[in-house]
């Protein structure tokens, strides 16, 4: 989405030529071959782990971390792999938005009249909220040292990236429907 933006804001008249069927089918495909490759790698890992201790998670769900810390061994090279790989799939994607969102910022402020600039940010702001809540709970969870890992603050943080940002998803992006703005507004004023 980012890329997309990116393009539609600080190149209109080349949109079309850029974001073709082809460039979109070739980034879907990329994210769904790296998220099956990452599948793959933290499954042969995590799978190569001797347990010896309770086979419970302390967790709503079977993560990573909860796993890692249920082995009997050395857990390093898992863990630096999991850094690897938090760096490659979250931080790495995260900067590279927050870059494209810089550019577009650079743009409004540049070419666009006060009048657009409200429309256009109002746009961009909907997806940055969303990256920032699930991006930056994620990467908190799994960049945290080994011997910070509280349980509390581990299923919080996995209960907000896991079920909250998705759920938020829906009404962040309506919020930016006209229709959807008079509803609210009118249940608020029929609430009061």
């Amino acid at each position: 989405m980012a890329y997309d933006r990116y393009n539609a804001i600080c190149h209109p008249l080349l949109y079309n030529n850029i974001m073709r069927k082809i460039v979109c089918i070739r980034l879907v495909i990329g994210c769904w071959l790296i998220g099956a490759m990452v599948g793959v790698v933290q499954t042969k890992l995590i799978f190569s782990l001797p347990f010896c201790r309770s086979n419970k998670i302390n967790n709503f769900y079977c993560d990573i971390p909860p796993l890692i810390s249920l082995a009997c061994n050395n857990t390093q090279f898992n863990e630096i792999i999991m850094l690897i790989i938090t760096f490659i799939i979250i931080v790495g994607p995260f900067i590279v938005i927050v870059i494209s969102y810089a550019n577009i910022i650079w743009t409004i402020l540049k070419h666009h009249p006060a009048g657009m600039r409200k429309k256009t940010f109002s746009t961009c702001t909907s997806h940055l909220i969303v990256v920032c809540l699930s991006g930056g709970s994620s990467t908190i969870m799994y960049l945290r040292p080994k011997s910070s890992y509280g349980m509390n603050e581990e299923k919080f943080l996995s209960l907000l990236y896991a079920i909250i940002a998705p759920l938020m998803n829906p009404f962040i992006y309506s919020l930016r429907n006209n229709d959807v703005k008079k509803a609210v507004k009118k249940v608020m004023c029929d609430i009061k």
